[in-house]
């Protein structure tokens, strides 16, 4: 199992609470919230099931700045994400712990941004400790599904085939044609 510590949860309670701790109990990879904007989720694991896919109208795939690993497993998530989410499903890529020393980052503001221009993603990057970006990663999310759906609703809905009415042009009256099935 593949378990990495990269601030979902604290992003989540900085988020919804403004307040941060670092006394968190790992979890497993998926947190979600409801703060009157839809569902946010946070994806951080691998062998999650399907379940927590279905439905999802956004991931924030979310790493450590100063964790390698935890970047590299981004590729494997959005693969997951690409083989059980709905295609549509808005992302957005995110590198915590940007409070860090610079001496400690593994993971450089470049090398994030290239990984996000590579799959046509927003990136940012987060500190839930210093409350950097929190709330513009959230509402960005939000923005983008907010506008998907809106596109969505707004294109025309395809010509619906209209079945047994009468063609007034062609001389029918309104009620005189019955159908031929179940013995109308």
């Amino acid at each position: 199992m593949d378990i990495l510590e990269c601030g979902k949860s604290c992003l989540l309670l900085r988020f919804s609470d403004g307040s941060f701790t670092t006394s968190f109990i790992t979890t497993i990879g998926i947190d979600k919230i409801n703060a009157n904007l839809g569902y946010c989720w946070a994806r951080a694991v691998s062998n999650i099931t399907t379940a927590y896919y279905r439905g999802a109208m956004g991931i924030l795939l979310v790493y450590d700045v100063t964790d390698e690993s935890s970047f590299n497993n981004i590729r494997n998530w959005i693969r997951n994400i690409e083989q059980h989410a709905s295609d549509n499903v808005n992302k957005i890529l995110v590198g915590n712990k940007a409070d860090m020393d610079e001496s400690k980052r593994a993971v450089p503001t470049s090398k994030g941004q290239a990984l996000a221009d590579e799959y046509g993603i927003q990136f940012f990057e987060t500190s839930a400790k210093t409350n950097l970006n929190v709330e513009e990663v959230f509402f960005s999310i939000a923005r983008d599904i907010k506008k998907r759906l809106a596109d969505t609703d707004s294109r025309p809905e395809p010509q619906a085939i209209k079945i047994n009415q009468t063609n007034q042009a062609a001389g029918g009256a309104a009620g005189t044609q019955k159908s031929a099935c179940c013995g109308s």
